[in-house]
């Protein structure tokens, strides 16, 4: 199996765990505010990747840290914080928008983000917009508005699952740019630290009477903090060193799919007409968007995939000379 596929296959599996994260969360954020579920579910996740981290074999050093020990970790350090601020903008959006719409609702708004991907490289690389996107992006809106129309109106969950779309669509782009620059997971591990230090500040402030979580939340927050976070962003960062991000951005349009499987199997939500048909135009604009980018643009690190031996971690590429956002 090639670096590119054994990719694409770690970023389908972390979109089936995605998937099941919107029930869960819909659960829980009767028992949690949404500050000290994120501060406990990325606490989990840090302690999940602590043993990880001490028993990873070392190899080699990427780039930055053949600078020095002193400018890879500061290099680590900001890349971390970057990456960590746009994660808890999108947990946090995300958990909040749960509180008042449904799962399924919030998974296809979320899906939106697949969209702005290719919308975001565009404007960043000063392209005009390609026609695909000037249909992809009424038909996620119409989607949308399919969605919404069998909810009833819109409610205040919808614009905060909207901003999810905005804050995971920088988080897709920045983390390509520099998923190669660190160990994958030195860097997972920055970012979930990141998070749990933010998250742990939000609480304190927003919070400070609900820290310690009831008995029936300790489950379901070690679910979501070991598998569905440490787990699956330990494997977003290894996947998308081989994967670009219209590429992942196109897997990921799978998620609200996974979504309403896991939705109805956990918490009984069903969609109907209205809602499958909203739901479908939603997908068929997120595979629409990826066709603008047929190829790896200049300002886009060229996916290890697609040479014909790939690189090992310590030979620099063209990923490995860029920084990233």
């Amino acid at each position: 199996m090639t670096p590119h596929a054994r990719g694409i296959l770690l970023l389908v599996l972390v979109t089936a765990l995605w998937g099941s994260t919107f029930a869960v969360v819909k659960e829980l954020g009767e028992l949690l505010p949404p500050s000290v579920l994120i501060a406990w579910r990325f606490t989990l996740a840090t302690v999940a990747l602590l043993p990880v981290l001490a028993l990873m074999p070392r190899r080699a050093a990427p780039r930055a840290a053949r600078a020095g020990p002193s400018a890879w970790k500061e290099s680590l350090t900001r890349d971390g914080l970057i990456l960590g601020a746009w994660l808890i903008a999108g947990y946090g959006t995300q958990t909040i928008a749960l509180q008042t719409t449904s799962a399924n609702r919030a998974a296809f708004f979320t899906a939106l983000s697949v969209v702005l991907v290719p919308v975001w490289l565009t404007f960043a690389q000063r392209r005009r917009m390609p026609l695909a996107l000037w249909v992809a992006l009424p038909l996620a809106v119409l989607g949308l508005g399919l969605l919404s129309w069998e909810g009833g109106a819109l409610v205040a969950g919808d614009a905060w699952a909207l901003a999810c779309a905005v804050t995971y669509a920088g988080f897709i782009v920045a983390l390509e740019g520099t998923a190669t620059r660190h160990q994958p997971l030195a860097f997972t591990f920055a970012q979930v630290l990141s998070v749990t230090v933010m998250a742990w500040i939000w609480a304190a402030l927003s919070a400070p009477a609900q820290l310690w979580p009831p008995e029936a939340a300790w489950g379901p927050l070690l679910y979501l903090g070991v598998l569905a976070t440490a787990v699956t962003t330990l494997l977003q960062t290894i996947g998308q060193r081989t994967v670009s991000a219209a590429e992942a951005s196109l897997i990921y349009a799978l998620e609200p799919v996974t979504a309403s499987f896991f939705s109805f199997l956990l918490i009984q939500e069903r969609v109907g007409l209205r809602g499958a048909v909203g739901g479908f135009l939603v997908v068929v604009a997120t595979v629409l968007s990826q066709r603008t980018q047929p190829e790896p643009q200049p300002e886009l690190p060229v996916p290890h995939g697609l040479s014909a031996e790939p690189p090992s971690e310590a030979t620099p590429t063209a990923a490995d000379q860029r920084s990233r956002a």
